[in-house]
């Protein structure tokens, strides 16, 4: 059985290890040229390098983002940039333009070539045009139903296809957004969304300029375009049943919390369905943790119906939902001595209640009674300071790259 592949965000290095430590089969990533996340950590050529060895070591792939729409300027760097991804051993890189796409099959004609949402292909025959020009992956657009996404892998059955399952959706066709442009002059379609869709918006009357009106879209406020998140965990096992390739989390510029809990749920949901997929259930615990990283209200797309039927909107607020405060990554554990090696990310303290997030043991929840300078011995009373590392006495053993977190009360 070929088993549906899960595939993580990769903003930079550090989530790159992250995702496949929790559990990723894939990632996706941009360099610092060509992709659609300028405002995202991405990745140096010698980054790419470091990350491609990293997953390749673990059996793991790494697919590359090229998917602006692209102006002529775009295109002079292209072909030395597509030689240099190929050189990487990349495993694919995904586009959106036919002009970026015949490039690439005339400049590395072996690599695996991935078609971007941005594409927005919402259809089987605009999927057998893409198979023909040598696509091998499509990622479909976000805007189809479960019924449409059936009928695109009967017809097109010699195309992997990718679906997103869980993260931020866009008010735009599949991303192709000019709201950016228009208010900021930054081209969402080259990479620099200002996610203007968030933003709080009044009307101004011609004769009154000085005076704003509230647009009231329903009772609870303006926030005319913001969507709410996608979360499609209960809809894995008949995404796979359906020949669904690759089940995707959206999240480049997410924090690495957001990746590992994410992934790491993900991870359990899709290897308890494969064990025993007559009894599949979706448990509390991993509700939870999906509920634990930043995000804003859930709903699952249009996989079953409308945004507007399903209550996609999010008209009082364009914010995120935070339980949790992410606060340190487990660096090592010291059998001996009971202590753990902590790097922090936010402000923790002696007294804190706090609970550490394993890549594969059970959680770890305890109260912060000492923190210790590593570099002195002596006791301090918190870790105030960005990335500091510091002792912290854990009473069950925890792995390196747990993370360690703080509910809000």
């Amino acid at each position: 059985m070929n088993r549906v592949e899960l595939l993580a965000p990769a903003g930079n290095l550090e989530k790159l290890k992250a995702a496949f430590i929790y559990g990723a089969d894939a990632v996706y990533l941009g360099g610092l040229q060509f992709g659609l996340r300028a405002s995202a950590g991405n990745f140096t050529i010698e980054e790419m390098k470091e990350g491609v060895r990293f997953a390749h070591d673990r059996s793991k792939k790494v697919y590359v983002t090229v998917n602006i729409i692209a102006h002529n300027e775009d295109l002079v760097e292209l072909p030395q940039y597509l030689r240099l991804l190929n050189d990487l051993d990349v495993d694919a890189i995904i586009v959106a333009d036919p002009g970026v796409l015949r490039i690439a099959r005339e400049t590395v004609p072996q690599l695996e070539i991935h078609l971007s949402t941005q594409a927005s292909n919402t259809s089987w025959s605009s999927a057998q045009f893409w198979v023909d020009q040598g696509v091998e992956r499509i990622i479909l657009a976000r805007e189809l139903t479960m019924p449409e996404i059936k009928e695109i892998i009967h017809r097109v059955p010699q195309a992997g296809f990718e679906v997103f399952v869980h993260g931020a959706m866009c008010v735009s066709y599949s991303g192709r957004c000019l709201l950016s442009n228009y208010f900021t002059g930054r081209d969402s379609n080259r990479g620099q969304c200002a996610q203007v869709c968030r933003w709080k918006f009044n009307l101004v009357e011609e004769h009154r300029p000085n005076q704003f009106f509230q647009i009231n879209e329903d009772e609870h406020g303006t926030y005319i375009f913001n969507s709410k998140d996608l979360c499609a965990v209960d809809l894995v096992p008949e995404l796979i049943g359906m020949g669904v390739r690759s089940l995707k989390i959206e999240g480049r510029m997410k924090s690495i919390h957001y990746v590992a809990t994410i992934t790491k749920a993900y991870r359990q949901v899709i290897d308890s369905y494969y064990c025993d997929p007559d009894n599949f259930v979706v448990s509390e615990k991993v509700r939870n943790e999906l509920a634990k990283p930043s995000h804003r209200p859930y709903f699952t797309g249009f996989y079953h119906s409308s945004p507007r039927q399903a209550d996609g909107q999010h008209y009082s607020s364009s914010g995120y939902l935070r339980p949790y405060d992410f606060i340190g990554i487990v660096l090592e554990y010291n059998q001996e001595t009971g202590l753990a090696l902590i790097e922090q990310r936010n402000l923790f303290q002696v007294g804190d209640t706090a609970e550490i997030m394993n890549p594969t043991e059970k959680d770890v929840v305890f109260t912060i009674d000492q923190i210790i300078d590593p570099t002195t011995g002596s006791e301090i009373p918190r870790a105030p300071h960005a990335r500091q590392q510091v002792l912290v006495p854990v009473p069950e053993q925890v792995e390196e790259w747990g993370i360690l977190r703080r509910a809000k009360p």
